[in-house]
């Protein structure tokens, strides 16, 4: 909920600070004392318009700080997570104004995008007017707001992912057709390429190989010159070979008069000789491997031509040749087996809108059971509103496949019809202003218990939605917010004492004369000064014995 609003040089308002609490709180005053301004002003921490005529005359800037109080589990948390922003109980929005227009935005203290601080406000506060409203007079908003009043957020998450599904396997269907086509008209190419590489049968690092026995061979001569002298220095007539095994013959005739002192040094001498053994045996296998055949040079340059040849004909590496063997027979074989894969992919696209539309008619079999039961909710509320004789209608239109997506196969709209025999229509064309005002609070009384716990539900402004409207009409919008506040957060600017009257908490705004210039105030109302206030917006500037009378029973029969 909003827990306090600080509000610095903006136009009248030079400093103010306000605590709010639950429940229904309503701020009154004469036309003019600048109850606007303080929505403009909170309007302005939640991501509102900005512009430099909202500071006030003098100042160099104006801001505007907004504290929250969030109970766990309140989707703004999952936002800020999102934004890696500092999470707390407390929530701030501060927002600044220079008198040169440029604005800026903070969340937590942590500067933040405009469009950021907006997206979190409107998960924090809904701003209602008699003219509109952040949602109701927005048909795209219908929808999700009948789904939330279904319980059908499962459902209508499951079409959502079902309608991906489908959307994918077509987008697979399509590029595999056009892919088929493409491969149809140069078959004849894919076809030659393949059996080529095919032929040639290139493999991975094939091309690195061969360069390196390449190089070996080209230097063949001095290669075996230089491995014939190791071999003659290891196993020769004086090589190292017949050395170790001279040195270990005499050291093992004096190795009994030495006490075992010997014996590790004949360990050692012993495998040096079998070292040397195996490094000469291995010596002649390498001799014989590079001495095996005069021609496999040629053959090698023959190899190595081939495939950089093949590379660059096809614009590759010779390294990528395998892997374009690969691609180029897939995309034969798609022209060879065309129906099939085709077949294959197009049963896969129908299974996935069959699957789509199970859901999306669950979901729809679901609103339409939900809007009869809203409908009449709906109803209940309007004759204690004095508009026994309005309907209020939750229009379910089927669309064309056309206009399918992943919110399903529905288009909802709230009508209303305000008198008996004249057809429903659009709430926000139909309706008048007291009329929207009353048909909006009727449709929020019967939402607000279905938007899941009240501590996760955004604050509620209405702003002089009680205009044109008086008397009994009056009472009963009055009522309607006292009921709201029970399960949310409402602040109401309002010119009706019987609304005012039904508040938990009473603000007035008033004009004042400070050091030569005019200012806004705001002041808590206590119990006798409620009564005046009430009292004046019964009978004017002049109050009289009998608005105070009429008062104090307006506060009696709410107490």
């Amino acid at each position: 909920m909003l827990a306090g609003l600080s509000i610095r040089n903006v136009v009248l308002i030079e400093q103010l600070s306000l605590g709010f609490a639950e429940g229904l709180s309503a701020l009154t005053g004469e036309t003019g004392a600048g109850k606007s301004i303080l929505l403009d002003a909170l309007g302005l921490a939640l991501g509102g318009r900005s512009d430099a005529g909202l500071v006030r005359h003098g100042a160099d800037t104006a801001t505007v700080s907004a504290d929250f109080q969030l109970d766990d589990g309140h989707p703004v948390k999952a936002l800020l997570a999102e934004q890696d922003l500092p999470i707390d109980d407390m929530l701030v929005l501060r927002r600044s104004v220079g008198a040169d227009g440029r604005s800026r935005a903070y969340v937590n203290d942590q500067p933040v995008s405009i469009g950021l601080l907006r997206q979190i406000g409107a998960g924090l506060v809904e701003v209602h007017g008699q003219f509109e409203t952040q949602g109701l007079l927005d048909p795209k908003t219908h929808r999700a707001v009948l789904d939330t009043y279904a319980g059908a957020e499962t459902l209508a998450t499951a079409c959502a992912a079902a309608w991906d599904l489908w959307r994918a396997a077509q987008r697979r269907q399509e590029e595999a057709l056009a892919e088929a086509e493409r491969a149809q008209t140069e078959e004849g190419f894919l076809r030659h390429s393949v059996e080529e590489l095919e032929s040639l049968g290139p493999e991975a690092g094939e091309e690195a190989q061969l360069a390196e026995r390449r190089a070996l061979l080209q230097h063949r001569e001095k290669v075996m010159e230089g491995v014939a002298t190791a071999l003659s220095e290891l196993s020769g007539d004086r090589g190292a070979e017949r050395a170790l095994v001279a040195a270990q013959r005499s050291l093992q005739r004096i190795a009994d008069r030495a006490g075992g002192r010997l014996d590790p040094i004949l360990d050692q001498i012993g495998r040096a000789a079998d070292e040397a053994a195996d490094a000469a045996a291995a010596i002649e296998r390498f001799s014989a491997d590079i001495d095996l055949d005069a021609g496999e040079l040629e053959r090698l340059e023959d190899r190595l031509y081939a495939l950089r040849t093949l590379a660059r004909k096809h614009g590759v590496e010779a390294e990528a040749l395998p892997e374009l063997r690969r691609q180029f027979a897939e995309r034969l074989a798609l022209v060879e087996d065309r129906a099939a894969v085709l077949a294959r992919l197009a049963t896969a696209a129908a299974e996935a809108r069959a699957a789509y539309v199970g859901a999306a008619e669950a979901l729809a079999k679901a609103r339409r059971k939900a809007a009869s039961r809203l409908d009449a909710a709906v109803a209940k509320e309007l004759p204690p509103l004095k508009m026994e004789r309005a309907r209020f209608v939750t229009a379910i239109e089927a669309l064309p496949e056309a206009d399918w997506g992943p919110a399903g196969l529905d288009r909802v709209a709230f009508l209303v019809a305000a008198n008996p025999g004249s057809p429903p229509g659009p709430i926000g064309k139909i309706a008048s202003g007291g009329e929207l005002a009353r048909f909006m609070l009727a449709i929020k009384v019967v939402l607000v218990h279905h938007r899941g716990t009240p501590g996760a539900l955004p604050s509620m402004i209405f702003d002089e939605v009680d205009a044109g409207i008086g008397g009994a009409v009056a009472d009963a919008v009055g009522e309607r917010l006292k009921r709201l506040g029970q399960q949310v957060q409402v602040l109401v600017v309002t010119h009706s004492p019987q609304v005012a009257a039904r508040a938990d908490h009473h603000w007035r705004v008033q004009k004042a004369d400070r050091s030569g210039a005019v200012v806004t105030d705001v002041v808590p109302l206590a119990a006798e000064d409620r009564r005046e206030e009430i009292a004046r917006m019964l009978s004017g500037a002049k109050i009289t014995a009998e608005a105070r009378a009429a008062a104090d029973s307006l506060l009696a029969a709410r107490s």
